[in-house]
């Protein structure tokens, strides 16, 4: 189909997601990007955030405690460590969630590892007031 690309989410245990996508913006280390098909081969890391998926006919929200995207023109891979969908997503999970990351941010000794943590704790304290 034209104007698509082939979209898949894979977490450690299994392929979250497998479908067409128009477009999809990641939460890069960098900053956010969107990629649309034929977008240039890249790899980037992902920090804690929501990817917006415009699949064909409809969309998705995806929160990613962090991973990396493998974009090349036909097709885009997430490898994410977690993800968790947005629609219905359990209040119970992201306290959980959040209590993980002000652990990893507490512990944290360098910048690489404060800066995920933090940025960890700032998105699913967003994502816990949307929840409630």
């Amino acid at each position: 189909m034209a104007g698509t690309f082939k979209f898949e989410l894979v977490s450690p245990e299994k392929v979250l997601m497998s479908a067409d996508a128009e477009q999809v913006m990641l939460p890069a280390v960098e900053g956010d990007m969107t990629v649309f098909p034929s977008h240039a081969p890249v790899v980037v890391t992902l920090r804690p955030g929501v990817l917006d998926i415009a699949l064909v006919g409809s969309k998705s929200r995806i929160f990613v405690r962090s991973g990396f995207a493998e974009i090349v023109p036909d097709r885009v891979t997430v490898l994410a460590d977690k993800a968790f969908d947005m629609d219905g997503i359990d209040p119970a999970l992201i306290a959980a969630e959040l209590k993980s990351a002000e652990e990893e941010l507490a512990a944290a000794t360098d910048d690489d590892a404060v800066f995920m943590a933090s940025r960890a704790v700032e998105q699913l304290r967003l994502l816990g007031g949307k929840a409630a």
